[in-house]
């Protein structure tokens, strides 16, 4: 399966934001982008005057490198919120957000979404009881995801190791004691990163 194997903190300094793909270190001043704040490579720091396409394709770029996926599964998830009922940005950020290791990242017992995609990949999840290990999946409305019987010592200790206290949204039902939770509601627009312009992506795809 192919992936992106350098370094992750360029493609923050390239889209001049915080992806937050590098889990707690993001939040310290180790960060790349709290040192450097210019892109990568030797001219990295030159002034670019965009296009209108430029910016559509970094605002595409910028989200698909948000929720660690390649071109090909990013542009189906869009062809398939364009068939479904509602506005295609919504929808298409709420299908985003349902992914399997995206949901998993969001409760908090990892501390991203690689982290998340490495323990789905290895089998340390449940989705209403049955072994799923596909990052990409999507979840539905009252899935319950639950640690394989061997995992949740596993998993308690890491979470425990890194002194966190997980703040999932209200769209998910999270039981810190069982690490457990439930898919609840669909999330709003109004729970979505505001910096994502949705509508830059529409039209990029629009073309």
């Amino acid at each position: 399966m192919a992936r992106y194997r350098e370094s992750v903190c360029k493609l923050c300094r390239n889209e001049g934001v915080k992806l937050f793909l590098k889990g707690e270190r993001c939040d310290t001043p180790k960060c790349a982008i709290e040192r450097r704040s210019y892109g990568s490579g030797q001219h990295g720091q030159a002034r670019k005057k965009l296009s209108e396409y430029a910016i559509q394709l970094r605002e595409k770029q910028k989200v698909r490198r948000l929720y660690g996926m390649l071109e090909k599964p990013f542009r189906q998830t869009f062809r398939d919120a364009s068939h479904k009922k509602g506005t295609t940005g919504t929808v298409f950020l709420q299908l985003l957000e349902s992914r399997f290791d995206n949901i998993i990242y969001r409760s908090g017992i990892v501390s991203s979404r690689a982290q998340g995609r490495q323990w789905i990949g290895h089998g340390h999840f449940l989705i209403n009881g049955k072994r799923v290990d596909i990052p990409s999946y999507k979840l539905r409305l009252g899935d319950i995801i639950t640690p394989a019987p061997n995992s949740l010592a596993f998993m308690r200790q890491t979470l425990e190791s890194r002194n966190a206290s997980p703040k999932p949204p209200h769209w998910l039902e999270v039981d810190l004691n069982n690490l457990s939770l439930r898919f609840a509601s669909v999330p709003n627009r109004e729970d979505f990163d505001p910096n994502i312009k949705e509508q830059l992506i529409i039209e990029y795809y629009s073309r």
